[in-house]
């Protein structure tokens, strides 16, 4: 993925003012590349990094990343070969079995992921699976709430990449388990929705294995002149289709080896 910029500084504090007002006011904007048709990854990139720094600086934590379009399909529906990357602060995490507000969110989605937690620093642009599974503490079940800020819910790679790959809640649940003790290509998880089954899938999904989701994640990092640390949680990317929610929905998605997480949705 290039890294090659267009916007002027001005361009990209106008449009992360844009994607911060629709992430904290809750409202949908027109997807960027309508005003600027020559954006590129590597502009979405510098509005999601100035978003970012503004967050820090708002008191957010830090804590990790997520991969985005971690699926052969959706890559290839996009048109590249790479998955998009977001980051993570301490304010988008809610409890296990916690009641989750929708009255702040514009397009509220469920997906079913593994999440790493890391115990040593991981460094492109040549990272492997292998590092990745010797680097991670433990992995444990997630569901994360993406929330695109798109009208229409209808957005290009660079728009999103801008929008912090509708980032925007993640729980975090079951059993924490060395991966060493698994084999996290063959995992089956299922999403049910008010008691009915809406979604199923095998990790396999995430790019065959979630730990290369995770490599990748740490090369496009490495792109961006910057690595993933140690103690880092990182969100591998859906295994799942995203599942709409609305308030009253109670959602629990069930993995194999991992157990279970689950949430409510409420105003």
């Amino acid at each position: 993925m290039s890294m090659e910029t267009t916007l002027t500084r001005e361009d990209i504090v106008r449009l992360t003012e844009r994607i911060e007002g629709a992430q904290t006011r809750a409202y949908a904007i027109p997807k960027l590349t309508n005003e600027y048709p020559n954006m590129t990854h590597g502009d979405g990139y510098a509005v999601q990094t100035e978003l970012r720094r503004r967050f820090i600086a708002q008191g957010h934590r830090h804590v990790g990343w997520k991969a985005g379009l971690t699926s052969k399909a959706k890559m290839q529906q996009m048109g590249v070969n790479v998955p998009s990357i977001g980051f993570l602060t301490d304010r988008m995490a809610r409890p296990e079995n916690s009641a989750i507000s929708t009255g702040d969110l514009v397009h509220p989605r469920v997906e079913c992921e593994v999440a790493f937690v890391t115990n040593k620093t991981l460094i492109g642009p040549n990272c492997t699976k292998e590092e990745v599974l010797e680097a991670t503490d433990y992995v444990l079940p997630a569901v994360e709430i993406i929330d695109s800020r798109f009208s229409g819910f209808k957005f290009d790679l660079e728009s999103v990449i801008a929008d912090n790959g509708s980032s925007a809640r993640y729980v975090g649940g079951g059993r924490a388990r060395d991966p060493k003790d698994l084999d996290l290509r063959t995992l089956g998880v299922v999403m049910e929705k008010n008691g009915e089954m809406v979604a199923m899938g095998a990790s396999a999904a995430v790019l065959g294995h979630p730990a290369e989701a995770v490599a990748m994640l740490v090369n496009i990092l490495a792109e961006m002149g910057e690595t993933l640390p140690a103690g880092s949680f990182v969100m591998s990317g859906g295994i799942t289709e995203a599942i709409a929610v609305q308030p009253g929905d109670n959602v629990i998605a069930r993995f194999q080896e991992l157990g279970s997480v689950s949430m409510r949705f409420v105003e």
